[in-house]
């Protein structure tokens, strides 16, 4: 089994992959009156396909056991999807290359407190994992006509490490 430690999740070294989402962006400017402020512009939805839409939706992840045997990613052809945490804890993302032969060798992040993150279309990545306790998520991403997933199986798992 190959072993990859996880890297903490930065703009610059998920930018391959698609979109950090925290308030850490220059695009910010106070709305209401100055009594909000509004961290602006930090992801792009996409949604192509027939009948394609934006959803939003929330789900609870289940942790999983770390290390991860890393089995199967998934893609999503027709749209991107994002994961925006809602409460202060961290998340395991894993992400892959795309290859002439399917995913690549995985690359693996930590979401920090207050980061969420963006999954480009047709990416290949790993399932939502929670790392240590039950958590909930709000899901940006494509509904519509259409199959808008596949999934891929490794003929030997990765085994993913936290730092």
């Amino acid at each position: 089994m190959s072993r990859i430690v996880a890297q903490p999740l930065t703009r610059k070294g998920f930018a391959p992959f698609g979109d950090v989402i925290d308030k850490g962006g220059d695009n910010r400017y106070p709305i209401n009156a100055g009594r909000a402020m509004r961290y602006h512009d930090l992801a792009t939805a996409e949604a192509t396909g027939p009948n394609a839409r934006v959803l939003i939706s929330m789900v609870r992840g289940t942790p999983y056991e770390m290390p991860l045997k890393l089995t199967m990613v998934e893609r999503h052809p027709f749209g991107s999807q994002a994961f925006v945490p809602l409460s202060p804890r961290p998340f395991l993302v894993v992400v892959c290359d795309d290859t002439k032969d399917g995913p690549g060798v995985p690359h693996a992040f930590v979401a920090g407190p207050g980061q969420g993150i963006n999954y480009r279309r047709n990416l290949w990545h790993g399932v939502l994992t929670p790392i240590g306790e039950e958590q909930d998520f709000l899901i940006v991403d494509r509904g519509g006509d259409g199959s808008n997933l596949e999934e891929f199986y490794f003929s030997h798992p990765y085994e993913i490490h936290l730092p």
